[in-house]
């Protein structure tokens, strides 16, 4: 907290105030303080039920301390160090300040509270000074020292309500953070849980992982449920041109989902499903193995969507496996020129996927059906009955559900 008190000090040291009136206010202060409460009670709505009982009697001697310091500076006017009263009633005005803030109010209430104290405080003291005989000069000086101090106090209670927002704020964010990880890293439940509850963050049914460039991330964050968690560490296994970001983001499933696939057009964004928020890391892990398997992005600016490429996840598991059936299904052609085997292998993997439809394995080929008669004739000679049998037509299927590397290309 910063020290403030010169103004109201410097002040002090021309007002003149003798022991006589000083004695008078002092006996006063009681009853300045319960009106004082009185009236905030009864003006200031944010108070209207909180200031009873012992709460009541506490801000009763709140206010007595304070107006009980701003006498004793005035009496003290002419000493060499007078800030040392004016500083305690700072310091208690600033915890003032915080505790405001950690009871979830804003200033509004607080500052409203100064202003019909302020009020009341001067009508009951500047009864007393003008009873007591002090001239219109002096009793303007006071009411000038009086705001000042009013003032002073309400500025070290708005220092004390930011920096506690600003405390709680950044110890609520390492807990996001905190919680953030353990998400990601799929700790158990039960921990989940205490870390959410730590944080502050209710806890959705769904989270769903969202990785963009950090560039676009203030615009995307704009139009998402303020509860996404977000964090920005690297990538494990997978290398992007830009800095990313992980959006965990709450409740995008079922038909929801088109509005996050909306508000993530155009920001070069991979989706993950949607996951009860305790296991949203497979969401998390679902975008990774997406993003190294270095698709091509769609065309128009969609998020690439890991729903939309499942088949290509299974078979990309374990790419060793994915080889050694190409090689084992594949064998029949394996004597053939590279150039023929190929052309083979990609007519019989439409062939497959058109279930033998001659037209549009012609089509997909871009060559005549003839052409594809001829080569399936070749096909029907190298495989000879294994193509009636079902789990041979299995492993080809699986084997060249994607186009096969070039032929002769040797395997990672």
């Amino acid at each position: 907290m910063t020290d403030d008190s010169g103004a109201t000090s410097h002040r002090a040291a021309h007002l003149e105030l003798d022991e006589q009136v000083a004695d008078r206010l002092r006996d006063r202060l009681s009853v300045v303080a319960e009106r004082t409460v009185t009236a905030i009670t009864a003006e200031v709505p944010d108070y209207s039920g909180t200031l009873t009982g012992q709460m009541r009697d506490k801000i009763e001697n709140a206010v007595r301390i304070a107006l009980g310091t701003f006498l004793q500076l005035v009496e003290r006017a002419e000493e060499s160090d007078r800030s040392t009263p004016l500083n305690r009633a700072l310091e208690a005005a600033y915890a003032l300040g915080s505790g405001e803030a950690r009871s979830g109010r804003s200033m509004d209430a607080l500052l409203a509270a100064y202003r019909v104290g302020a009020r009341v405080a001067w009508r009951e003291v500047s009864t007393t000074t003008v009873r007591s005989g002090l001239s219109a000069e002096t009793v303007a000086e006071f009411a000038e020292l009086l705001f000042a101090y009013i003032d002073e106090l309400s500025a070290a209670s708005v220092a004390g309500h930011a920096d506690e927002l600003a405390s709680a704020g950044r110890t609520r964010r390492r807990y996001l953070e905190r919680l953030t990880q353990q998400l990601l890293a799929g700790e158990p439940e039960d921990v989940l849980r205490r870390s959410a509850e730590r944080a502050e963050w209710p806890p959705p049914h769904t989270l769903t992982v969202a990785v963009l460039p950090r560039s676009n991330l203030r615009a995307v964050l704009a139009v998402l449920n303020p509860h996404t968690l977000e964090s920005g560490e690297d990538l494990p296994g997978v290398e992007l041109a830009e800095e990313p970001a992980v959006l965990l983001v709450p409740d995008m499933h079922g038909a929801r989902r088109r509005r996050l696939v909306t508000a993530l057009h155009g920001h070069r964004a991979a989706l993950g499903p949607a996951r009860p928020w305790t296991r949203v890391a497979e969401s998390y892990q679902r975008v990774l193995r997406t993003l190294a398997l270095d698709l091509e992005r769609p065309a128009d600016g969609a998020p690439l969507d890991t729903e939309a490429h499942l088949a290509r996840l299974v078979l990309g598991t374990d790419p060793a496996a994915l080889a050694d059936l190409r090689e084992q299904v594949l064998r029949p052609l394996a004597e053939l020129a590279p150039a023929t085997a190929q052309r083979l292998a990609e007519t019989l993997r439409s062939w497959l996927l058109h279930q033998g439809r001659r037209d549009d394995v012609a089509a997909d080929l871009f060559v005549h059906p003839q052409t594809v008669r001829y080569r399936m004739g070749r096909i029907r000679e190298l495989y000879g009955d294994r193509l009636n049998d079902p789990a041979t037509v299995l492993d080809l299927t699986l084997a060249l559900a994607f186009p096969p590397p070039p032929w002769g290309v040797a395997r990672a």
